[in-house]
C-alpha cells in the first residue's frame, strides 16, 4: 500500500515538471478576461431580471 502511494507521489512530481506553466503576463491577461466576461454576464442577467420583473409587475398589476 505504501509503495503504491510513494510511486504515485513520485510520478506526480515528474508530471508536474513537464507541465507548461503560463507566464505571469498570460495569467494576468486570462484573469482579466474572466473578470470582464463575468461582469458582462452579470450585467446581462441583471438587465434581464429587471426587464422580466417590470413585465411581471405590469402583467399581474401589483
Amino acid at each position: 500500500m505504501w509503495h503504491r502511494f510513494k510511486t504515485f507521489l513520485d510520478e506526480s512530481r515528474q508530471e508536474f515538471k513537464r507541465v507548461n506553466w503560463p507566464t505571469r503576463k498570460e495569467t494576468t491577461r486570462m484573469v482579466g478576461i474572466v473578470i470582464g466576461l463575468s461582469l458582462g454576464v452579470a450585467v446581462v442577467l441583471g438587465g434581464a431580471d429587471l426587464l422580466f420583473g417590470y413585465g411581471l409587475e405590469k402583467l399581474i398589476g401589483l
